[in-house]
């Protein structure tokens, strides 16, 4: 065996020449290299200080009596006199025009807000309301009838507290007696029920939320008649537990939709259900902060994978312009 051969088993074997000689080439890769792994670094580095988000399904085991509803619903079509929102659920409850923390707004035929507001809070103030501008004695249909011409809107936003339990919360015509309605419409498909769902969730709100129904628009057309809108809710239970505040029990939900269009003799008048159950099962996110080594592993990854790379690619380019050179004679 020639001592030749242990040159075979050198360690440190020498650089090839495209590494040793310095050229444009070799300088605009390793500027782009360098780029690369900058911003690698960067994206590494963002997505380290985001913490991770680990979910778990459970077996429900709340045993909290109330169920926080926020909404934020617009009726352009209708005026607040002749709006009401009531609640159903299973146990038998069922509120009629409820009042509390839900507030109106009187909107103008542009959209914009109109100087009286009407907050309900107790029979005297739901009175006025009826009453419009003409206070609690004035003619109802007249004051109808002028806000309809006007084409006068409104707001209804806040909150309502029910029963953990399924039903539903509708918006209609029934703040009125039928006889008030049927002085104003003159069939079913004169209601006009077109709205606008600003935002619509159940409990506190929390990072990463998404309510399927927020931002919904069904703007029916006088030819079109109008018709009833019910929205499938089933709730997801949830608890949301962050690195640096407290734990978060709030609900998620999906959504289907149904409409039924009215008819002239139809018996039921256009309204907006919303019809909600409740699912049996607790989603529980957890934020966890990354692991440092995992941080570490994956740069050490970015440099070594950028490097070889660039390597391989100021080969290739340095062999290619070498062949394209021109020959000495």
């Amino acid at each position: 065996m020639k001592l030749s051969a242990l040159r075979n088993f050198d360690a440190y074997a020498r650089a090839e020449e495209h590494l040793t000689t310095q050229t444009l080439s070799g300088a605009l890769v390793s500027v782009t290299g360098f780029a690369l792994m900058l911003l690698l670094f960067a994206s590494e580095l963002t997505q380290f200080w985001q913490p991770l988000k680990m979910h778990e399904m459970t077996v429900d085991a709340t045993r909290d009596e109330r169920l926080q509803i926020n909404v934020n619903l617009t009726f352009p079509a209708l005026p607040c006199s002749l709006l009401s929102l009531d609640a159903l659920d299973m146990s038998g409850k069922h509120e009629v025009d409820i009042g509390g923390y839900l507030h109106k707004t009187m909107l103008d035929a542009s959209g914009k807000r109109m100087p009286l507001t009407v907050e309900k809070t107790n029979q005297e103030e739901r009175n006025q309301r009826q009453g419009a501008f003409g206070g609690p004695n004035a003619n109802p249909v007249k004051n109808i009838m002028d806000s309809l011409r006007a084409r006068e809107g409104c707001n209804i936003a806040g909150r309502l507290e029910v029963q953990r339990v399924a039903g539903n919360f509708h918006v209609s015509v029934h703040s009125q007696s039928f006889h008030v309605l049927e002085a104003v419409f003159r069939d079913a498909r004169d209601v006009n029920v077109s709205h606008m769902i600003h935002s619509l969730s159940f409990g506190p709100e929390f990072p990463g939320a998404v309510n399927p129904l927020d931002g919904t628009d069904r703007i029916m057309k006088e030819e079109e008649g109008s018709g009833t809108f019910k929205y499938f809710l089933k709730v997801v239970p949830t608890t949301y537990s962050s690195l640096k505040g407290p734990e978060i029990p709030t609900n998620q939900f999906s959504v289907t939709e149904y409409y039924m269009p009215a008819t002239e003799r139809g018996s039921q008048l256009p309204a907006v259900y919303f019809m909600y159950d409740l699912f049996p099962i607790t989603v529980s996110i957890k934020e966890e902060s990354r692991s440092l080594g995992h941080f570490l592993t994956r740069m050490c990854a970015v440099v070594g994978g950028v490097f070889a790379v660039s390597g391989m690619l100021d080969r290739l380019v340095y062999r290619l312009m070498k062949q394209l050179e021109p020959k000495a004679c």
